[in-house]
């Protein structure tokens, strides 16, 4: 289930929940060009409520999705980080010395 985030800047992302644990989840900003998934953003949400003191339990994502409030997922976001450093990370290795 993804939930609508407009950003400061005006870009419409989908927010969902992924990996969810006793304790916490990675809640995942989708950039809305499916074309630059390189742009979507990650951050981890640490849960606080009764569910998190059993650790052999894994949290519900829909609730979590459902259950954060605006303010709640405006924070995430600006503490969110890129999932793919793909821009960072040369496409082919250069051997010392060579340029390409």
């Amino acid at each position: 289930m993804k939930r609508p985030y407009t950003s400061p800047d005006g870009v419409h992302w989908g927010v969902e929940a992924r990996a969810p644990g006793a304790s916490n989840v990675m809640i995942v900003f989708h950039y809305p060009d499916a074309q630059s998934a390189r742009r979507n953003r990650y951050a981890w949400l640490n849960w606080q409520g009764v569910e998190a003191r059993n650790v052999t339990a894994r949290l519900d994502k829909s609730k979590i999705i459902e259950g954060l409030k605006d303010e709640e997922i405006a924070r995430l976001f600006r503490r969110s980080m890129p999932i793919a450093a793909v821009d960072r990370i040369p496409r082919t290795p250069v051997a010392p010395g060579r340029s390409n």
